[in-house]
């Protein structure tokens, strides 16, 4: 629904909220001169990007992670992972907004049957011991940024009973606010003319799979007790790839982003993961076998989609970049109709990014990020001839990030093993 509509279904004390933060002058006993005033208000374009010019870093992550989701709608504990996840730290929210703005997000929640007998019951000790024992509630950031949302307009509650405790973000709000972001990280961009080299992968990382499984059909290919593939197995298989990469340090600390990251590179980690999900290869106590499926991609029989990898590389990788889906879409919006620099693009986007153990902001927006959007065949990188890194997104990139979603829960469970295993 759009922002007139919830609006209609919200009650007076959020319509008065709302109107409050947009310093709207109206009555605030009329629910039509309130949804006027605020729909005036929210639509002024200079009114929505100076707020977000004014936004703090972490609810500027808590608003990426809803634009470019369509679900229709968020439970509390769903908006508050996605909170605490973008936040940068304790102590790093606003004090203003405090223990009342939490106390707001809190009351959209239902009692259940325990807590409600809990607040019948009578105390045991006089209420001035009770004040005296009990410390005072510290500040959720979370929830604070839930309500701000909520004061904003940007967030509402369900109308029915069945959604009445769920969250919903009004579909013009979400394109507006998209619309202000562009504008405020194109001040930030440098374009540039096409290069006069760049590389550009796509079909290579689907052609690879065949290449794969040729090669586990046509050698034996022992696995360590681990279940890795020898090295020396290994360097025969890369070099037999299209794009060949080195193998991985011994200093290498790597885990987080596939089942066989720990020992394999980037690429060939998501490939080698890639055919195992679709059953194409299968792992014996001892050695690495083609399934009856894998035989007929070894033959060409079964092709790989570009946008299934696309969608297995997402899911594999929202674990340790959770916002994965929102800068994808950004490097998309920015890069999608010239080249741009790599400096520029990580001016606009590094704030928006969280480090991940080892990995740094700037290594999970270069090696993460662009880097695995050149080897899917998403994006051009190229190099001017003065020695700027510049990148385009690919009309197959923006046909496969267009129609493609991976929503904040959907990953794959073997990513938290990957950590352990590390």
């Amino acid at each position: 629904m759009n922002l007139a509509e919830m609006l209609s279904y919200a009650d007076i004390a959020q319509l008065s909220n709302i109107a409050h933060t947009y310093d709207c002058e109206c009555s605030t006993h009329s629910k039509h001169e309130l949804i006027q005033s605020i729909l005036s208000a929210v639509g002024r374009r200079e009114s929505l990007e100076r707020r977000v010019g004014e936004m703090g870093l972490d609810d500027l992550r808590f608003l990426n992670s809803l634009l470019f989701e369509k679900r229709a709608a968020y439970s509390l504990e769903d908006l508050t992972a996605r909170a605490a996840s973008a936040a940068s730290g304790i102590g790093q929210s606003e004090p203003a907004e405090g223990a009342g703005a939490a106390k707001e997000a809190e009351t959209d929640r239902p009692k259940t049957r325990a807590a409600k007998g809990r607040a019948s019951a009578k105390p045991r000790a006089s209420k001035r011991a009770s004040a005296a024992e009990t410390p005072p509630a510290p500040a959720d950031p979370a929830r604070n940024a839930i309500a701000r949302f909520k004061r904003f307009g940007w967030l509402f509650n369900g109308f029915s009973q069945q959604t009445k405790y769920l969250y919903h973000v009004p579909e013009d709000v979400k394109k507006r606010l998209c619309e202000a972001l562009d504008r405020k990280f194109r001040d930030s961009l440098e374009l540039r003319g096409e290069p006069p080299a760049y590389r550009d992968e796509r079909t290579l990382l689907s052609e690879d799979v065949t290449l794969l499984t040729r090669f586990v059909r046509d050698h034996d290919v022992p696995l360590t007790a681990e279940g890795y593939v020898y090295k020396r197995q290994l360097q025969q298989l890369l070099d037999a790839l299209s794009v060949v990469e080195p193998l991985p340090g011994k200093s290498a600390f790597r885990f987080g982003y596939g089942r066989r990251y720990r020992e394999y590179p980037d690429r060939f980690s998501l490939l080698y993961d890639y055919c195992f999900y679709a059953g194409y290869v299968e792992e014996l106590p001892d050695r690495l076998v083609l399934t009856e499926q894998g035989g007929a991609a070894a033959t060409g029989a079964v092709r790989s989609d570009p946008a299934d990898i696309y969608r297995f590389w997402m899911r594999l990788y929202k674990i340790p970049v959770p916002n994965l889906q929102a800068l994808v879409h950004w490097v998309m919006r920015l890069s999608g109709g010239a080249w741009v620099t790599v400096a520029s693009l990580e001016r606009v986007l590094l704030p928006l990014i969280r480090p991940y153990y080892y990995d740094s902001e700037r290594d999970i927006l270069e090696r993460r990020l662009l880097r695995m959007m050149l080897h899917l065949g998403l994006l051009r990188y190229g190099e001017t001839e003065e020695g700027e890194a510049v990148v385009c997104m690919t009309p197959q990139g923006r046909a496969l990030v267009s129609g493609n979603e991976v929503t904040f829960e959907d990953a794959l469970p073997w990513t938290f093993a990957s950590v352990d295993s590390g």
